[in-house]
C-alpha cells in the first residue's frame, strides 16, 4: 500500500464505490469491483466466481423499483501489503421501506491489481446465530 494510504482509505473507497453501484442497480457495475479471480457468496448457497459470475449474481436480484445499502460496524486491516480486510453489516432496503429487507454481515479481500483495488473475496452470511 502506499504511504499515504490506510486499511482504513482502501475500505471506505471501496464501500463507497459499492454503495453507488449497488443503488444504481448496475450489474456490471458491481462487477468490475471485484477481482477476475473473485469467489462471491451471496445471499443464496451458490459460489459464484470471477467477473462473470459476479455480473450473474447482480443480473439475477430481482428488479425492485429502488435499492440501497447502508454499511455500519465497519472494520479493516491490513493482511499484507496490497492486501486488506474487510468486516461490517450490510443493511439492504428496498422500494422505498424505512426498515431494511435483509441485513448480513459481509466480509471482503480486497486486493490492490494494478493501479485498483478489487475485491477477490466476497462473503455474507446471516445475522441470526446458526448454532
Amino acid at each position: 500500500m502506499a504511504a499515504s494510504e490506510s486499511s482504513d482509505d482502501v475500505v471506505a473507497a471501496q464501500t463507497a464505490k459499492w454503495t453507488a453501484a449497488f443503488d444504481k442497480m448496475d450489474p456490471g457495475a458491481m462487477a468490475s469491483l471485484y477481482s477476475k479471480n473473485a469467489f462471491f457468496f451471496g445471499s443464496n448457497p451458490n459460489l459464484y466466481r470471477g467477473i462473470d459470475g459476479v455480473t450473474a449474481y447482480f443480473t439475477g436480484l430481482p428488479k425492485w423499483s429502488s435499492r440501497k445499502v447502508e454499511f455500519t460496524d465497519v472494520r479493516a486491516g491490513q493482511a499484507a501489503d496490497n492486501l486488506v480486510n474487510f468486516a461490517g453489516t450490510a443493511s439492504f432496503f428496498v422500494d422505498g421501506n424505512a426498515e431494511p429487507l435483509l441485513a448480513v454481515k459481509m466480509t471482503w479481500v480486497i486486493v490492490r491489481e494494478g493501479d485498483d483495488w478489487k475485491i477477490v473475496s466476497h462473503h455474507a452470511s446471516s445475522m441470526a446465530p446458526l448454532i
